[in-house]
């Protein structure tokens, strides 16, 4: 008997790797539309995590630095439907369920400090750009509805606060309610400072023409 010194026949499955590549060929008699299973090895894999996780730690970063405030909660158990509506009683908050180690290191890279006990559990953060006292409110309102909503504790101003300093923000009033006590009370300021002005003149006048009268009586007696 003989070996053949022929081309060797194709390989049956799996073909043997080539560098970088381990292909799967189509099973027999499949079509022209179905497509073989490749699994790529080498770097290319492993640098396209390492941008993602990069990406979203300067995401987050960003939104670190840009918010007034940020609340870290635990949603565990919470329906998609619930963190719909989470979202939409905080108001202009923006709510991010985000990855303990990426936020954790973000966090770090934006300087914060004292947050690190936070970051287990599943974590969702509040990033607040407008009034802190409104998402406040929203946070604890949802939280006393739904059992299952954690606070934790966050970031105010770039200082680490307990889960108790974010229920006394949530107890203060609100921007707008501020305001209009604020114009309010500017409003009777201005009133009282015009009726003082106004009260020595008024007496002025009438002394004035108390006067008046009495030289007119006087000339017309003489």
């Amino acid at each position: 008997m003989s070996l053949s010194s022929g081309p060797a026949p194709p390989c049956e499955a799996p073909c043997a790797p080539a560098p970088g590549r381990f292909r799967f060929p189509p099973a027999a008699g499949a079509g022209s539309g179905e497509t073989s299973l490749e699994y790529e090895r080498g770097g290319d894999m492993a640098d396209k995590i390492r941008a993602d996780k990069a990406g979203t730690v300067a995401e987050l970063k960003e939104r670190f630095q840009n918010s007034g405030a940020v609340v870290l909660t635990e949603y565990r158990g919470l329906t998609v439907k619930q963190l719909t509506d989470l979202r939409r009683s905080m108001g202009g908050a923006e709510y991010t369920v985000a990855k303990n180690t990426l936020a954790k290191r973000a966090a770090t890279d934006a300087g914060l400090t004292g947050l690190d006990a936070l970051f287990t559990g599943p974590t969702a953060l509040a990033f607040v750009s407008g009034d802190v006292v409104e998402a406040a409110k929203g946070l604890k309102e949802f939280a006393k509805a739904n059992p299952l909503l954690v606070i934790k504790g966050g970031v105010f101003e770039g200082k680490a606060i307990t889960a108790a300093d974010v229920a006394k923000l949530a107890d203060l009033e609100s921007r707008e309610v501020l305001l209009a006590k604020l114009a309010g009370a500017m409003k009777a300021s201005m009133s009282n400072a015009a009726a003082l002005f106004q009260a020595p003149l008024a007496k002025a006048v009438r002394t004035a023409a108390a006067l008046q009268d009495k030289r007119e009586k006087e000339g017309a007696d003489a």
